[in-house]
């Protein structure tokens, strides 16, 4: 089970900044222990728990680049052609059954092994073949066209380290490695529900006052891409015991639970008084928006995760803070994602000492830089504004005016999918 340490750092007071709310956790929050195999057909996404090793020269062998012509650089004129016999060919899986012969040229095609002795390739596009010899055009270098074994991956070396979160790329390196099977982190168990007397499941009628629920279909969508194993626990009334027997339950079988709404101080946010109840809270409100009532803490051993009620609010600070923090759970070695300088295309005011995330898309200006251009609408509850833009601008507490022109940093969707 991942596990959070019980050394409280519970923060009362002025708003906790979002970077120092990430260096607290990072020491605290203890990854999965338990690992287990899986094929590689399954492995994608999986946070990989073993170093991986090349336990042979990747290629295996020195092959050709090129269809064309193995042959001796030393038996090249150089500044004339030279005109050799071709005496054998070569194909893909099929070595020529003797060593190669000075004087000589060989027929060879793309990935077939290079017989002993030559050391480069023509293409057959630069060459000229009359009655079983080749002409060769003067000008090549030694080695040319030929791929030497090991130069993709050299037997012994470390391919692949422990907390990566395989990709495509990955599993493609893994099969060329002869494994069919990979060690990998468990995968977390997450429980997710919503809260709020005024939120319904989408397809039954919506009674006055009452809006379909967004953020909980948002999270589990946005859980599953991170290989989370995720439980739906619905919609909870606004109710403390409600909300308290469903945490105390839900936190027996998994290693997370996130809930959206209810974190606030008001007369019908139940869920931060429950989870006080039942473990602890230890931040509650960060300088972040949109956000800002964002809570980390315990409940009978499982972490708990409250997010806002907004939905934009819940995306924003699931990616740049529950992501990291499942990530770390995860046994992940990188919870960072990659942020990119790009030209502000907008003006924009903030507060000092806030973190600011903006709904931005991407256009090239009239000088052809690309350039980020805030969304026309930055509300919190506007959910299309997330799906229209291609990503978030991050402003940095101390920066509290944005003009065209200015170098900020973006945040792409495709960085955290």
């Amino acid at each position: 089970m991942a596990q959070l340490s019980d050394d409280c750092f519970a923060f009362g007071g002025e708003m906790m900044a979002v970077d120092r709310a990430l260096e607290l956790l990072s020491g605290r929050l203890h990854p999965v222990t338990e690992t287990h195999r899986i094929g590689l057909a399954d492995a994608l996404g999986h946070v990989l728990a073993e170093d991986v090793v090349a336990p042979f020269n990747v290629p295996p062998h020195d092959n050709s680049a090129v269809d064309g012509y193995a042959v001796f650089f030393d038996d090249l004129t150089p500044d004339a052609a030279t005109l050799l016999p071709v005496t054998a060919r070569v194909a893909a899986g099929h070595a020529l059954d003797r060593p190669a012969r000075r004087g000589e040229a060989v027929r060879i095609f793309t990935g077939a092994p290079m017989p002993e002795g030559f050391d480069t390739v023509l293409m057959q596009e630069d060459c000229k073949v009359d009655e079983g010899f080749v002409a060769i055009p003067p000008g090549i270098r030694r080695g040319a066209n030929r791929r030497r074994a090991g130069e993709d991956m050299a037997q012994g070396s470390t391919v692949l380290t422990a907390g990566r979160r395989l990709r495509a790329e990955d599993i493609g390196l893994l099969a060329s490695l002869g494994r069919r099977e990979v060690t990998v982190r468990t995968a977390l168990r997450v429980a997710v529900f919503s809260t709020g007397d005024e939120v319904r499941e989408p397809g039954v009628p919506l009674e006055p006052g009452c809006i379909y629920d967004a953020n909980r279909f948002a999270l589990i969508a946005s859980l599953r891409q991170l290989g989370c194993i995720v439980t739906d626990l619905g919609i909870l009334p606004d109710r403390l015991d409600a909300v308290r027997g469903a945490l105390a339950e839900a936190a027996e079988a998994h290693d997370v639970l996130i809930t959206s709404g209810g974190m606030s101080t008001g007369e019908e946010d139940h869920v931060k008084a429950a989870v006080e109840v039942l473990g602890g809270l230890h931040f509650w409100r960060l300088a972040i928006k949109p956000g800002r009532p964002v809570a980390l803490g315990t409940v009978k051993g499982a972490v708990f995760v409250g997010l806002p009620g907004n939905p934009v609010a819940v995306m924003v600070t699931f990616l740049r803070i529950a992501r990291p923090i499942l990530l770390r759970l995860m046994g992940a070695a990188d919870e960072a994602p990659a942020l990119f300088p790009l030209r502000a295309g907008f003006t924009y005011k903030k507060k000092a000492g806030r973190r600011e995330y903006v709904r931005a898309t991407l256009a090239h200006a009239a000088d052809g830089v690309l350039t980020a251009v805030k969304h026309p609408r930055d509300g919190a509850g506007i959910l299309s504004s997330m799906v229209e833009s291609d990503g978030l601008v991050e402003l940095p507490e101390e920066i509290t005016r944005v003009e065209p022109g200015m170098i900020v940093d973006f945040l792409p969707f495709s960085e955290v999918r």
